[in-house]
Order: structure tokens, then C-alpha cells, then sequence
């Protein structure tokens, strides 16, 4: 890579891209790499101001997204990505938070974050790369591990019901909310497209191959193994009820969107409020001059 740079090579990606930190550490087949094409494709399709983007991104193999796109970001403390795009939109409306980062770290330590940023509509798109595991910590069971399937820690079977990540974000206050797998590539651009152009709180679930861990630990085969297994056990189904598409071990993966909707978005009612607050104030003081 370092020598096509000094060779003048260019991609049309590359000003997407911090090129002195490709090419990226992830393990070979893992989907992350997928997920950060679809992303930057995202952007450059829609001819996005690169000065008007946020990344912010948790601990977790996915976190070190944010060192990879060349535009402002900020790699967070575990669990904390949301709670620190909060404060970036609150602090500058007119910016687009984008939060990209792990089930473990969205929906472990930082589960509470994302409800409550979901319960107020707070204007941020959150991207999760599930991989079902803690793959950069040595694959530990996670909050969406599958019922019995194996992992460093659960080596006879997990036996935690892992959360339905579409049916939270649904239950929780999202007006937009996806889910995808690395193999559908050309759907996970469209859908965050999509959810770019969206004002709210906006999920999209992406299930991504983890070969060298949870792949070895259930013995699903290499990566492009992985990849053929999620192309046949998944299966489009536009709006189903998200709390009818549990990810289940012997049944079929359903993707496609689930929510679309509108409602007030939590910066825009801060605006009214500090509108409303001023109104008032000044009628109470004119009242006052009035009298005196």
C-alpha cells in the first residue's frame, strides 16, 4: 500500500480515508472492512460536506473505524460513544453524528446510553457491527451471543438470552431501524444512505463475520465459508415486527428495515424550549418596566 502511495496511485475512496493508517489491522474475512466500505461509498454517493461529519466510535475491534476515516473523530472510552456524540450534537446541532461501534461496547457497558439517547430522539445515526463476541479481548460471550453457541467463555454453550438489538432500538424510541450482514453490501450503502438523510435517533444492526474467533470457537469454516453461510440463512423481510426477529442458531437471519417514522427530534425541542424560555423572560420583563 505504501508503495502505490508513492507511486501517485489514487482510488476514488482515498480522501475518505486517512491514508497513512491503511491498510487497516483487522483479521482477514472479518466484516468490518465491509462495513467501512459501505460507510465511506455512503458518503461519496451522497457528496456529503466531509467538514460537517462526525465519527465517533467505542473500545472494540470496529472502534479503530475512527482512525481510519478522514474526517473529524473521536475514539471514545468503552461504552461511552453515544454519551460523547450527545454532547458533540447538543454542542454544534447543525453537525451529523455518526456513532459506529460494537454490540459489547453499545449494548454491555454502554446499554443504558443507548436507550436513553433513543427515548429522546437525540439526531444521531448509530452503526453496530455485531459479531456476536469480543473478538479483540479473546472472544468472550457478549450481550448478543446467541443461546448455545461457544465462545471463550461459555465453551459448553452460552446460556444468557442475548438481546434483540432491532426489537431495543424499537422499543426504545428510534424512528429508523435496520438490520443488514457484510454480505449485503449494496443494501447496508442504500440503508445508510437512507438513514443519512434522516433527523432522529436512526440504528442499523450489521452482522459481521468474525472467522479467527466466534467463526474457530463454532466451527463455521473460513471467511468466505462464513460469508456463503450468511448469504443462504438470511432472508428479506421488510417490516416485520422487530420483537419476531430473534437471531437464533438453526434458524434464518432476518434482515431488511423495520422502522421508518417521524417524530420530534430531541435539538429541535431544546430550540423551541430556549425560544419558549426567552419569550417568556422578556414578557415578564416588559411587565416589570411597565410597572415601574
Amino acid at each position: 500500500m505504501n508503495g502505490l502511495i508513492e507511486a501517485g496511485v489514487t482510488h476514488p475512496l482515498d480522501k475518505y480515508l486517512r491514508r497513512e493508517m491503511i491498510p487497516h489491522i483487522w483479521c482477514t474475512g472479518c466484516g468490518n472492512g465491509v462495513l467501512l466500505n459501505c460507510f465511506i461509498r455512503a458518503l461519496r454517493e451522497l457528496n456529503l460536506d466531509m467538514d460537517k461529519i462526525v465519527v465517533v466510535s467505542g473500545i472494540g475491534c470496529i472502534g479503530r473505524i475512527s482512525g481510519y476515516v478522514n474526517l473529524d473523530s473521536f475514539h471514545t472510552t468503552h461504552g461511552r460513544p453515544i454519551a460523547f456524540a450527545t454532547g458533540v450534537k447538543l454542542a454544534n446541532p447543525e453537525l451529523q453524528v455518526v456513532v459506529i461501534s460494537g454490540d459489547g461496547d453499545l449494548f454491555a457497558i454502554g446499554g443504558n446510553h443507548f436507550i436513553h439517547a433513543a427515548r429522546r430522539n437525540m439526531d444521531l445515526l448509530v452503526i453496530c457491527a455485531n459479531n456476536f463476541n469480543y473478538g479483540m479481548t479473546g472472544g468472550q460471550y457478549g450481550p448478543t451471543t446467541p443461546l448455545t453457541a461457544r465462545t471463550m467463555t461459555s465453551p459448553y454453550g452460552n446460556i444468557e438470552h442475548p438481546f434483540n438489538l432491532v426489537h431495543l432500538a424499537w422499543a426504545s424510541g428510534a424512528v429508523y431501524v435496520a438490520r443488514w450482514t457484510a454480505v449485503h453490501v449494496t443494501r447496508l450503502t442504500e440503508s445508510i444512505k437512507k438513514a443519512l438523510g434522516k433527523k432522529g435517533f436512526r440504528f442499523i444492526e450489521v452482522i459481521t463475520p468474525c472467522p479467527e474467533i466466534y467463526g474457530r470457537y463454532n466451527r463455521m469454516g473460513n471467511a468466505l465459508e462464513i460469508m456463503k453461510w450468511l448469504r443462504e440463512n438470511s432472508v428479506i423481510q421488510h417490516f416485520t415486527d422487530p420483537s419476531k426477529v430473534d437471531i437464533e442458531i438453526g434458524r434464518k437471519i432476518v434482515v431488511g428495515e423495520f422502522v421508518d417514522k417521524e417524530k420530534p427530534v430531541f435539538t429541535d425541542l431544546i430550540a423551541d424550549l430556549k425560544r419558549k424560555v426567552k419569550d417568556r423572560l422578556e414578557a415578564e420583563s416588559k411587565r416589570t418596566l411597565t410597572k415601574i
